[in-house]
């Protein structure tokens, strides 16, 4: 595995010396969202230049760091069709800016029916799944032209719900330039969530040809509900998705969610432990 962590879950610090310590701890990629990591200069979509991306790209090569994925969580669900103009202007951007930086995917959350981009009911409809391939329809245009992978991320509360969701959304779409980002702890719900070996495996036997990265963190119920916790530190059965990503995915990109400073290296090496272990 190619393990990394999400550049904003690191020190607070200039780009070029936040590149070095993600080397520095040992991480071989990153999750890179421009607002959310760099502070120091512009990053907004007017600032997003072949300059700027040349000069990021160089910062990661010197460190021998991925870029995972460039990180746009925007809502291609919103009924603001304004806003939802703008929000796939952003995305065109990022993949333009993709293009250069030499980044594995761009990549996002699948959104809401609401401008608000919460939970609803509505959400699960039929209706909301059309509504966003229809809205994502341009978006992967834009990606096949510039060369570029855009990678969906199937989450329990937004529109792409659940693995067999994703699926349609791939048939429907049907390109090479539309892949998964496959957080199994993000499909889990209070209502599911002692079915994860049968929804893993079912992620694996519907998606495994699109599964482009890996997204790991664990789970504990609190006040019936779920609640993220570091991989490690809850229910997740890591036995068998590392099993499954040794069999299929070597060298895919893991990268750790929910973790802080403190515990960033404990939950790396005990992901690696396991994986060594199988």
């Amino acid at each position: 595995m190619r393990i990394g962590i999400r550049a904003h879950d690191m020190e607070r610090a200039p780009i070029e010396e936040l590149v070095k310590n993600i080397n520095k701890k040992g991480f071989y990629c990153t999750q890179l969202a421009l607002s959310k990591a760099i502070y120091e200069f512009n990053v907004d979509k007017v600032a997003m230049t072949p300059g700027m991306a040349l000069y990021l790209k160089q910062i990661f090569a010197e460190n021998k760091v991925d870029v995972a994925v460039l990180g746009c969580y925007l809502n291609l669900g919103n009924p603001n069709k304004e806003q939802l103009e703008k929000t796939i202007e952003i995305y065109k951007a990022h993949i333009r800016f993709a293009s250069l930086l030499g980044c594995g995917v761009v990549g996002t959350e699948t959104g809401a029916v609401n401008e608000e981009y919460k939970f609803e009911e509505a959400n699960h409809s039929e209706e909301a799944l059309n509504i966003f391939i229809k809205n994502l329809r341009p978006v992967v245009e834009c990606a096949e032209k510039m060369g570029v992978i855009f990678a969906i991320e199937p989450v329990y509360s937004h529109i792409v719900s659940d693995i067999k969701r994703a699926r349609k959304v791939l048939d429907e779409i049907q390109s090479p330039n539309l892949q998964i980002i496959f957080d199994p702890v993000n499909v889990l719900s209070i209502h599911n969530y002692k079915n994860q070996d049968e929804i893993v495996r079912e992620a694996f036997d519907l998606l495994k040809d699109d599964i482009a990265i890996i997204h790991a963190k664990d789970f504990v119920v609190e006040d019936d509900r779920i609640k993220s916790v570091p991989a490690g530190m809850g229910q997740f059965n890591y036995d068998l998705l590392l099993k499954l990503i040794k069999e299929y995915k070597p060298f895919i990109h893991v990268l750790l969610e929910d973790t802080i400073l403190e515990n960033a290296i404990s939950v790396k090496e005990f992901v690696e432990n396991k994986y060594n272990q199988l």
